[in-house]
C-alpha cells in the first residue's frame, strides 16, 4: 500500500511540472502566424479620432474578415520622426518580433524641412534592422505641399523611392494617394485624414500588403 501511494505521489509530481514547463514556442506562432507591426506616426496613429477608426484598426477587421492568421501591432506616435522611429524599432523587434513590418514615417520630416539625407539614413537603417530580424517591410511614401517648393519637394519623394529600389521593398509611392485632395475626408488642418478618408488609406497599403502576406490556413 505504502508502494502505491508514493507511486501516485510521483505521478501526481511529474503531472505538475509539466504543467509549469512554457509553451512551445510554435503554439504561438501557430495562432500567430502573421505578425505585422505598423511603426507610424499620427497619420496611423488615427490623430483626431478614435483608435477603432483609424486605418490600422481597419486593418485588422479586413485579415480577420478575409480569414488570414494575422496579428496588428501598432507602434505609431503622434509627431514621430524617422529619428523616433529608428530610435523605438529595437525593442519593439525585440518584444514583438513581427513577421512583417509596415514603415510610415518621414512626413514630420518633411514638415519641420529636417535634411532629406537624414531621412534617408533612417529609413535605411530601419529597413535592414528589420530584415535582419526577419520581417519582411512595406515601404509608404510620403510627398510634401507645393509651398516647400519644387527642389525639397523632389528629393524628400525620390528618398522613398531611391531606398525602396536599392533595399528591394515593397513600396507604396504615395500614402496619402487619392485621400488628401478630397476635402471632405481632410480634417481641418488640411494635414490629417478624418475617419472618412481611413478606408482609402487602407485600400493604399492593401493592395500592396495582400501580395506580401502568408497564404490563408
Amino acid at each position: 500500500m505504502i508502494e502505491a501511494d508514493v507511486s501516485m505521489i510521483n505521478r501526481i509530481l511529474l503531472c505538475l511540472s509539466l504543467m509549469l514547463l512554457p509553451w512551445p514556442a510554435a503554439t504561438a506562432a501557430g495562432e500567430h502566424p502573421c505578425i505585422i507591426l505598423v511603426l507610424g506616426d499620427s497619420l496611423s496613429a488615427a490623430y483626431g479620432m478614435s483608435m477603432d477608426e483609424g486605418w490600422v484598426s481597419l486593418l485588422n477587421t479586413q485579415l480577420k474578415q478575409e480569414k488570414y492568421r494575422c496579428k496588428v501591432i501598432n507602434a505609431s506616435v503622434s509627431g514621430d520622426t524617422t529619428q523616433g522611429g529608428r530610435a523605438r524599432l529595437p525593442s519593439l523587434l525585440k518584444k514583438h518580433q513581427p513577421s512583417h513590418l509596415i514603415i510610415e514615417l518621414g512626413a514630420n520630416n518633411g514638415l519641420r524641412a529636417l535634411p532629406a539625407e537624414l531621412m534617408e539614413q533612417d529609413l535605411k537603417w530601419i529597413i535592414q534592422s528589420a530584415r535582419a530580424a526577419g520581417s519582411r517591410v512595406l515601404l509608404l511614401g510620403m510627398q510634401m505641399p507645393p509651398n516647400y517648393g519644387p527642389q525639397y519637394r523632389a528629393r524628400f519623394s525620390n528618398v522613398y523611392r531611391n531606398i525602396a529600389e536599392a533595399e528591394g521593398v515593397s513600396f507604396v509611392p504615395f500614402f496619402l494617394e487619392g485621400v488628401i485632395t478630397r476635402s471632405e475626408w481632410m480634417q481641418a488642418d488640411a494635414l490629417h485624414p478624418n475617419a472618412l478618408g481611413q478606408p482609402a488609406l487602407l485600400e493604399n497599403v492593401w493592395s500592396e500588403l495582400i501580395l506580401m502576406l502568408p497564404k490563408k490556413l
